[in-house]
C-alpha cells in the first residue's frame, strides 16, 4: 500500500459567539491513511471527530497545518473549485441519507455523474453494476419516500461510490438504522473495501468501528490512541476496542 491521505499538525479554532473567546476544536492532529485502508475515527461528542471529517471533506479549512490527498493540498482548493473537487475525488455517506425526494433512485445515484457530464453509455454501465452489487436493482424507478431506511442508505452508498472516489467518507452511516440493517450495510462497506475502496468513517459505536481495519481515538481535539485489526475477526476486534475504551476511560477517573 502507499500513502493516500496525510493529515499533519492540523489545528482548528472557532470564534465563539462570546466576544474574544476562541474554541480549539482540533489541535496537533497527525495521521496517514494508505490506499485501500478502512479507518474508523472514534470519540465522544465534542471530541472533534466531526470537525475533522468536515476538513477532510473540504467543507471547512484548518486554522493551521496541512491536509494532502495524494498530490492535492486540500487547504489550497479555492471555494469556487471545491464542489467539483469533491465530486471528482470524494464520496460521502451521511447519517440522514441526503437523498432528493423529487428524484428517482436512478436519478439520485446518477446525479454526480450528470454534473460531471459523463457520457450516458458510461453512466448506464456504472449504474447497472452498482445497483446489482448493492441489491437494489428493483428500486431504480422508485422514489426515496417509498423506501425503508436501509434501502435509502444503500442508494446513498451507490451515489457515493459510483464516481469511483479516491476516498469514501462516512459520517455515522448506521446512525438512523436498526441493528440488522446496520449489520447489512457494514458488510457492504467491507466488501467495497476488499475491492480496493479507501474508507474513513466517523462513529461513536464500538460495533461499527469493529468492521474497520484501524481505529483512531480522538479526545480533546487530538489523536491519543489507535488500534489495528491485524488478523482478528470482527468479534475479536470488537472485544479489543471495548477493552481499550474501558481502560482509557478508567485512566481518566
Amino acid at each position: 500500500m502507499n500513502e493516500l491521505l496525510r493529515v499533519k499538525e492540523v489545528r482548528k479554532v472557532y470564534q465563539s459567539q462570546l466576544k474574544g473567546t476562541a474554541v480549539e476544536a482540533l489541535r496537533a492532529i497527525n495521521f496517514v491513511v494508505e490506499h485501500g485502508e478502512y479507518v474508523a475515527i472514534m470519540g465522544e461528542s465534542g471530541s472533534g471527530k466531526s470537525t475533522l471529517l468536515n476538513l477532510l471533506a473540504t467543507l471547512d479549512k484548518p486554522t493551521s497545518g496541512s491536509l494532502l490527498l495524494e498530490d492535492s493540498n486540500l487547504n489550497a482548493i479555492k471555494e469556487k473549485d471545491a464542489a467539483a473537487f469533491r465530486r471528482d475525488h470524494l464520496g460521502f455517506v451521511f447519517q440522514d441519507f441526503n437523498l432528493l425526494d423529487t428524484f428517482s433512485v436512478k436519478d439520485n445515484i446518477l446525479l454526480p455523474l450528470v454534473l460531471s457530464r459523463m457520457p450516458l453509455q458510461e453512466m448506464e454501465k456504472r449504474l447497472a453494476k452498482i445497483v446489482k452489487d448493492l441489491g437494489i436493482e428493483k428500486l431504480v424507478d422508485h422514489y426515496p419516500y417509498e423506501l425503508s431506511g436501509g434501502q435509502k442508505q444503500r442508494v446513498a452508498v451507490a451515489r457515493a461510490v459510483i464516481t469511483r472516489p479516491k476516498l469514501l467518507l462516512a459520517d455515522e452511516p448506521t446512525g438512523a438504522l436498526d441493528s440488522k440493517t446496520s449489520d447489512q450495510l457494514l458488510k457492504v462497506f467491507q466488501q467495497f473495501n476488499q475491492s480496493g475502496q479507501t474508507i474513513v468513517m466517523v462513529t461513536h459505536s464500538n460495533i461499527v468501528a469493529s468492521h474497520a481495519n484501524r481505529v483512531l481515538f480522538i479526545k480533546d481535539g487530538q489523536v491519543f490512541h489507535q488500534l489495528y485489526r491485524g488478523d482478528k475477526n470482527n468479534q475479536a476486534f470488537l472485544e479489543t476496542i471495548t477493552a481499550t475504551m474501558t481502560a482509557l476511560l478508567a485512566k481518566e477517573e
